[in-house]
């Protein structure tokens, strides 16, 4: 697995740079995991593309809703190896819940709602598109995040649904040690060296 630290990046460059990584993943046949946060935006995924919104938006080509991103924001983009997109997937959900289990076993996934909750405030956004076998964006964990901003928005367009953060819940570990667990998790799950 190759790991790729690209830091508070603009959401569209990143796009840019996460095309180009899906084409090396489909050119080497490894397993690259990006690790970024993005600068204040609102993105939309394919599902409410026609949805009008009272503040700018970005539209990309993922799954799911509007997502809002802001420093302090940890976001893990794959673009990994998918020959069975469903069993990629619950991977995906049975690691950031091995995570979030560490803090709190109120927080739990929503297959309806996809994400992470504490009650009916939400920590973490998933959305993933799959183009050639391989899968393209990701998941997103507020651990420190201006909520002020996030809140101009319901996260994901759901109704009683408020962003929340893991500092905000007085979970308190920082987005670099966020990081070292989650990547540590991801190797362990699909067993690359550690």
């Amino acid at each position: 697995m190759i790991i790729h630290k690209w830091g508070l990046t603009p959401y569209k460059e990143a796009m840019v740079q996460m095309v180009n990584i899906h084409q090396q993943a489909s050119d080497d046949g490894k397993n690259h995991l990006i690790l970024t946060q993005h600068n204040n935006c609102f993105t939309v995924g394919r599902d409410t593309w026609d949805n009008p919104w009272s503040v700018p938006v970005i539209k990309t080509d993922r799954g799911g809703s509007i997502t809002c991103h802001t420093p302090g924001q940890n976001i893990y983009y794959f673009c990994f190896q998918t020959p069975s997109p469903p069993k990629f997937f619950t991977k995906i959900i049975t690691i950031f819940q091995s995570f979030f289990n560490t803090f709190d076993k109120e927080i739990i996934y929503h297959k309806t709602q996809p994400g992470f909750y504490i009650k009916n405030r939400k920590l973490c956004s998933l959305g993933f598109r799959y183009k050639n076998g391989i899968s393209l964006h990701g998941v997103a964990i507020n651990v420190d995040v201006d909520l002020l901003f996030h809140k101009q928005i319901n996260p994901c367009n759901l109704t009683d649904i408020s962003a929340s953060s893991l500092a905000y819940e007085d979970i308190h570990i920082s987005c670099e040690d966020v990081n070292r667990t989650i990547v540590a998790k991801v190797k362990k799950s699909f067993h690359a060296p550690l």
